[in-house]
């Protein structure tokens, strides 16, 4: 058999689709580095998330591609490049990529917790992440991540260094106060602490910036939007009508403010029985009909498992305690469709190339 040439490889490749851009490897520019020897070949593939929910298909298919094209040996190494969204934020958060809100009409529908697992699961996965706890007058965060203080107080220009878990940069009114202590401020109180939290901590390169909102639709919100230019939204809600329709007024609070609705995701969408019966606990559907009436993705379900509780409540997000659990599949499959979404919403703000480095051996 003849030696595999760059030609082969490229023309294989050009027949294989990422189903997420509806554009081939080699018009995407994705191929980052390829080595041939012989009939071995090793490629570096660029993806625009860490967590793509099509990775597997793409692979398959390239090594499907490949194998018809004669290779014998393959060997994928990924690397993620995510994209910026093209907006200007100031101070600290300069180096903020995209920032992604999460929300919720009302509280109790497990916002937090989509938060804080999402952060955690695109951070296992490589990303460069930060969690902002933007719920004023009950954080869940320093909780939720086994965190209680900052590792330094301010510096003398009042630059924070956020505190770290699980490779999470965050930040939160709970650090900075006594667990008892209640918050009773008023909008421009709240307006100044959330530029504080934006534009003063020292959040380096990220990736991806995740705000964990506050239920409702008042100031905070309001504040937030004033404060940075957001990528884009997330609406968490039960199944059941009543979270449906104050999840409605959630999503209407992103298109008041202008914030584009990435999409909808449904919590506690039903229990697991062991005998693999499920019990559809505050009925069922609601998420994906109010996708459908907001004219966005239906992200997916989370199911209700008591261990997601118990890692929330005691600072070990399930994702990482118990990544086999179907609430961490669910989770981490959670995190991959929003990073995606925010990554294409990103990449029809600019247009890149980058040379490929050939190298033939």
């Amino acid at each position: 058999m003849s030696d595999i040439t760059e030609e082969t490889i490229l023309s294989a490749l050009g027949k294989v689709q990422d189903p997420a851009q509806g554009r081939d490897l080699i018009s995407l520019n994705a191929l980052r580095e390829l080595r041939i020897k012989g009939s071995d070949v090793s490629l570096r593939l660029a993806q625009i998330t860490p967590l793509h929910p099509g990775a597997a298909e793409i692979e398959a298919a390239a090594r499907a591609a490949l194998e018809a094209a004669g290779v014998s040996k393959l060997s994928v190494e990924y690397v993620a490049e995510v994209p910026a969204d093209g907006r200007e934020r100031g101070g600290l958060a300069a180096g903020v990529k995209n920032v992604i809100a999460i929300a919720s009409g009302k509280g109790g529908v497990g916002k937090s917790t989509v938060s804080v697992n999402v952060a955690v699961a695109l951070a296992m996965a490589g990303a460069k992440i930060g969690l902002l706890d933007a719920d004023i007058y009950g954080p869940n965060v320093p909780t939720m991540m086994g965190v209680q203080h900052l590792p330094k107080p301010p510096d003398a220009d009042g630059r924070l260094t956020p505190a770290e878990a699980y490779g999470v940069k965050m930040m939160s009114i709970g650090f900075l106060v006594k667990p008892e202590q209640a918050m009773v401020w008023r909008g421009p109180m709240l307006h100044n602490a959330l530029r504080q939290f934006v534009n003063d901590v020292d959040w380096g390169e990220l990736d991806y910036l995740i705000v964990d909102m506050p239920p409702g639709t008042g100031d905070v919100q309001l504040s937030l939007a004033q404060t940075t230019p957001i990528s884009g939204g997330i609406i968490v809600t039960l199944p059941q009508k009543v979270s449906v329709d104050d999840a409605r007024r959630g999503a209407e609070m992103f298109r008041q403010l202008r914030v584009p609705l990435m999409g909808v995701v449904e919590n506690m969408s039903y229990m697991q029985l062991p005998d693999g019966g499920r019990v559809e606990v505050f009925g069922s559907g609601g998420g994906e009909a109010l996708a459908a009436e907001f004219g966005v993705p239906f992200l997916g379900g989370v199911p209700m498992e008591p261990e997601v509780r118990a890692g929330g409540d005691a600072g070990a997000p399930i994702v990482h305690s118990q990544p086999d659990a179907p609430a961490a599949a669910a989770l981490r499959a959670l995190a991959g469709e929003i990073s995606l979404r925010a990554s294409l919403a990103a990449l029809q703000t600019q247009s890149q190339t980058i040379p490929l480095q050939i190298v033939d051996e």
